[in-house]
């Protein structure tokens, strides 16, 4: 048995910060006739798409990544907004700027929300509670903005903490509680678990957290591969991965897995434009692009396939990588057997800077 005062000399105290609607706070934040309304950034075109949405549209059932029609037929009087993402970036880096006062130990996933270790802080503070209390009153005083946290003694607790209480809110999960929380919990609501793993493991019987506790790591490796581990720890409320700072991406990605298996060229196009969209807004959100853009499409059979392209020149737009993606899509049709997914990756990746595009290095 391991003794518990080892065990406390060992847990780590991480904070995951998330801004709340970042996207369409900002625009309310630089309008005020868009307070208090049902906002979207993004496109309001036919074939748009939505990036953000406020709460006030989340409450219509928008959310980011849906079709703008379908965002205006649930929300009639939803207002668009063009993306600002110089704005963002700049906003951006205001908050890390305050996370850098209380630890060099910062893992960013987006402009919106970082990972960070406050184990060891530069404040000497030992509550992780305060700290996340006064990091969000910082951020609003500085941008005006609201932020969401999650407290907990690894990465995967603090996230699902961070949407404990939001908006405006923070939750803290202890390691005495985190085994219990994680059994409560639908499968479905784990970060990390899609809709289509989360479908695979109703099949098998997993619907919370303590079924997935249930099921021993040979189990979960066979039906799960390599995710098989990841899952068998979190299920017991364990994760060892580190805050890892300055994290360099080799590639960025997105798919979608269908309740109906795709059978038309022009369904499977439809179904491709909003997930280049979500690649594109991490590029454009980062100054990042790439040369080479890779199709995946997985058959209802469960085969797979892939086709890739690789460009001279960097896309520079998401219709550049559309009108790429549908050559190679073109290359799949007609087919026999239905499409159940459908993936964009874009690898090669270079910077952008105002002086042009520098390459990446990829460690």
């Amino acid at each position: 048995m391991v003794d518990p005062t080892l065990l406390a000399a060992r847990t780590r105290k991480i904070i995951h910060i998330d801004m709340d609607a970042f996207y369409a706070s900002v625009e309310q934040r630089d309008n005020p006739e868009l307070r208090g309304q049902p906002v979207a950034v993004g496109s309001s075109e036919a074939r748009g798409v939505v990036a953000a949405a406020s709460y006030e549209a989340r409450k219509s059932g928008v959310h980011s990544a849906m079709p703008s029609v379908t965002a205006k037929r649930k929300c009639p009087g939803l207002i668009f907004v063009k993306p600002r993402f110089d704005v963002y970036k700049a906003v951006s880096a205001q908050i890390r700027e305050i996370f850098a006062e209380y630890t060099p130990l910062i893992e960013p996933l987006s402009l919106d929300e970082a990972y960070l270790d406050v184990t060891e802080n530069l404040k000497g503070m030992e509550i992780a509670t305060d700290i996340a209390l006064e990091i969000r009153a910082k951020i609003k005083a500085v941008t005006g903005l609201n932020a969401s946290a999650g407290i907990s003694y690894n990465k995967f607790l603090a996230k699902m903490a961070s949407d404990l209480n939001k908006p405006n809110g923070q939750a803290v999960i202890t390691p005495k509680n985190g085994p219990a929380f994680v059994a409560a919990l639908p499968v479905k609501k784990f970060h990390g678990v899609g809709p289509a793993t989360a479908e695979k493991m109703h099949r098998l019987g997993i619907e919370t957290g303590a079924d997935l506790r249930d099921k021993d790591i040979e189990f979960l490796v066979w039906h799960f591969g390599k995710s098989g581990p990841y899952f068998y720890g979190i299920a017991r409320g364990i994760d060892e991965r580190q805050v890892k700072p300055d994290r360099v991406r080799k590639s960025i990605g997105a798919e979608d897995t269908f309740a109906e298996n795709i059978h038309a060229y022009g369904q499977a196009v439809d179904e491709l434009k909003p997930l280049v969209a979500k690649v594109w807004r991490y590029c454009d959100a980062n100054s990042i692009t790439g040369k080479t853009i890779t199709l995946k499409v997985k058959y209802a059979d469960f085969t797979q396939i892939t086709r890739a392209r690789t460009i001279g020149e960097p896309f520079r737009s998401a219709e550049e990588i559309e009108e790429t993606i549908c050559v190679l899509l073109e290359s799949v049709f007609p087919t026999r057997k239905g499409i159940r997914l459908l993936g964009v990756t874009l690898s090669s990746l270079e910077r952008q800077t105002d002086m042009g595009i520098e390459q990446l290095v990829l460690l």
